[in-house]
């Protein structure tokens, strides 16, 4: 593990991270995290139907369109650094070597913790499909044998971010983060995702019930503490912990 602070976020597409765990990424930039984001595609042709609505629209401007939104957005919530594989989407797929280049990041960052979509969603196989390449990368950067020499990774968390329509994923939360001191710098990034904007309010609704959710775990109405915006998030691995 290195001696920094850091996190990896793997995203499937373009605006993933900012309406899952935005909150999560403006609030440990904040503590001295370098939080680092690997984009595997930019969402250009499943997830930009109000930029495809445009007469004269192509893919490269449709691209170069949500290029700016993201980065935009990653400035807004203080990304350490913003990885853009560009592999297109709908559907997403890595070979061998774009796998490898994804375990390259993921020893580079060393990172604490790693955040990715729920293991399963029938309405967009592109989220599912990137966190079981999270996985298996994870993995790999773990192997000694892989690029011998490299410092191998530890066994950071992978923390699985909520999807949307979460009754459908079989995703279970058990973790629930206060963003209610970045709620601003999260909205500001979400605002920049011009081309998704039916989704703005949708997840500051999200992100006002998972507050609800993180005062009735915190002690309740018996000293919880209050939040007004937080995020969940579903653990994969167990924890290693000296009490509980």
């Amino acid at each position: 593990m290195s001696d920094s602070k850091t996190a990896l976020v793997i995203s499937a597409h373009a605006a993933d991270f900012v309406w899952r765990c935005g909150g999560a990424i403006a609030l440990h930039a904040q503590t001295g995290y370098n939080v680092t984001v690997v984009c595997l595609s930019f969402g250009e042709r499943g997830e930009s139907a109000k930029l495809w609505k445009e007469p004269g629209m192509t893919l490269d401007r449709v691209k170069d369109a949500r290029r700016k939104e993201s980065e935009q957005a990653a400035k807004a919530l203080g990304v350490h650094d913003l990885v853009e594989f560009d592999l297109g989407d709908y559907p997403l797929h890595l070979e061998q070597e774009d796998k490898f280049r994804l375990v390259d990041v993921i020893r580079k960052v060393q990172p604490r913790f790693m955040l990715s979509h729920s293991q399963f969603d029938p309405y967009n196989t592109d989220h599912m499909y990137a966190t079981q390449v999270a996985l298996e990368c994870r993995m790999i950067a773990q192997a000694w044998g892989h690029n011998p020499g490299e410092k191998v990774l530890g066994a950071p968390q992978l923390y699985l971010f909520e999807p949307h329509q979460t009754e459908q994923m079989g995703w279970k939360p058990d973790t629930f983060l206060d963003i209610t001191p970045v709620w601003d710098r999260k909205r500001a990034a979400i605002e920049c995702m011009a081309g998704q904007e039916h989704l703005w309010d949708y997840y500051t609704r999200v992100a006002e019930n998972r507050a609800n959710h993180f005062m009735r775990n915190s002690g309740g109405q018996s000293g919880g503490r209050k939040a007004k915006y937080a995020e969940g998030f579903q653990s994969v691995f167990p924890r290693t912990v000296d009490e509980l």
